[in-house]
């Protein structure tokens, strides 16, 4: 017989690793809402053009498309952004400002797979929609941080670095370069990091020689760590629009000082994010030893909406995702061993005895917890092994002669010492014991 296995890139959650994503979801989400945020959901399958209008063709590469029944070109979603920015834009008028969505999905890129990266993942995705100042960065910024400290993880742990896509272009407007010109040299910026003085060689080959002089403004600029040093640089400049956007870095970090995040955060002119439409500041985690690609990441793109038919409307999000996640996690012994044990397990004597506990079971599940019992008769020191395997906390033992008493024996598993109550008080004696 052939033997069936899943496709390559896609991950399978038994009980044990379902709960610990489950874990990892439930903490994000309890950040998002103390931050305010509305989650939302959309279609897994899209139109295959939306997709082309954000990114161009080249994404198709990247894509799970195909043709469907209707004739349709679609393609499961390889990420958030243009979805909600349609989502937005189709009831912009409508909706309160600003608007604060996020969402925890799964995701489809054909791509190769390595450590952290598969083709399907999930990510956790957050946005606010209508503010055009930085403050929209100031909530995000210290919403991410939140999502990673709500982990249990530290300022020791991880960092985010913050750029700015709309300070570079400023600055090399300054040096003497075209838009597009400067939109070349972005796309070496952006593989410095990577490549080295190599990464260079990318804009040289497009638009000819770059003097040695200007390169070294650049790279001077590229190592620029704190605000400070961003000031001391720009004010050597007679830019009116880099001194302006050096106003925007100093309401950032000071807001983000002012919440006591300033040892989480670092000027890192290195990231400019490789997507072409973000417009203002970018940013990404990563954590301290450096062993894992980028644990999250976004920016500003407020030209989205409106180029996805919907209404000009400025826009700021980011993106965790769980593979990375759950990689630094195990690392720093942080993944719990969640336990998916029953709070209750009813020991029953025999078929008689099954139907009243039957009632009682029910009454329990009702009230809201978790209740097991044994699908067929077994022997009491079966039953007794099995409850104890599952990690139940108390047992319930329905035997003839309790029950003729009107009576039940409640076991304390770990401490195997039992009372007897009446039968009519046993969810308030199961509810005291769970609460002690």
């Amino acid at each position: 017989m052939a033997s069936f296995q899943s496709l390559p890139g896609f991950r399978e959650f038994y009980p044990e690793s379902l709960a610990r994503r489950n874990h990892l979801f439930r903490c994000w989400r309890q950040s998002a809402h103390a931050y305010g945020f509305l989650e939302y959901d959309a279609p897994v399958l899209e139109s295959l053009d939306l997709y082309k209008a954000k990114s161009g063709d080249e994404i198709e590469g990247q894509l799970f498309s195909f043709t469907d029944k209707g004739g349709r070109e679609v393609a499961l979603r390889p990420e958030m952004t243009p979805t909600v920015c349609r989502l937005v834009g189709a009831k912009a008028n409508a909706l309160k400002r600003p608007i604060k969505w996020f969402s925890i999905v799964d995701f489809f890129r054909y791509e190769r797979m390595q450590k952290g990266r598969g083709r399907c993942f999930a990510q956790f995705n957050a946005d606010i929609f209508g503010e055009a100042g930085p403050e929209a960065e100031i909530e995000l910024i210290g919403l991410l941080v939140q999502c990673l400290r709500g982990l249990g993880l530290t300022a020791d742990d991880f960092y985010v670095r913050l750029s700015d896509r709309n300070l570079w272009f400023y600055y090399l407007e300054a040096l003497g370069f075209d838009a597009d010109q400067a939109r070349g040299m972005l796309g070496a910026i952006d593989k410095f990091e990577r490549l080295g003085d190599d990464a260079f060689k990318i804009y040289t080959d497009a638009h000819g020689e770059l003097a040695a002089d200007t390169k070294g403004r650049i790279v001077e600029f590229l190592g620029i760590k704190t605000l400070p040093q961003l000031e001391a640089i720009v004010g050597q400049s007679d830019s009116v629009e880099l001194s302006a956007r050096l106003d925007d870095w100093r309401r950032v970090l000071g807001g983000l000082n002012a919440m006591g995040l300033a040892a989480f955060v670092t000027v890192d002119l290195g990231v400019v994010r490789g997507l072409a439409y973000y417009t203002g500041f970018v940013f990404e985690a990563f954590d301290r030893k450096g062993d894992l690609r980028a644990l999250a990441g976004g920016g500003r793109y407020d030209d989205l909406v409106g180029k996805l038919g919907g209404p000009a409307l400025p826009a700021v999000g980011f993106a965790i995702g769980d593979m990375t996640m759950e990689l630094l996690l195990e690392q720093r012994g942080l993944l719990p061993n969640l336990v998916v044990a029953p709070d209750v397990y009813a020991v029953i004597a025999g078929a008689e005895e099954r139907l009243a506990a039957f009632a009682d079971i029910n009454l329990l599940r009702a009230a809201g917890y978790r209740v097991d019992y044994p699908l067929r008769e077994l022997g009491f020191g079966k039953q007794f092994k099995h409850a104890a395997e599952l990690g139940a906390r108390i047992a319930i033992i329905y035997g003839g002669e309790e029950l003729a008493r009107g009576v039940v024996k409640l076991r304390d598993m770990n401490k195997r010492e039992e009372v007897e109550v009446p039968r009519s008080q046993m969810a308030e004696a199961v509810r005291d014991f769970l609460s002690a």
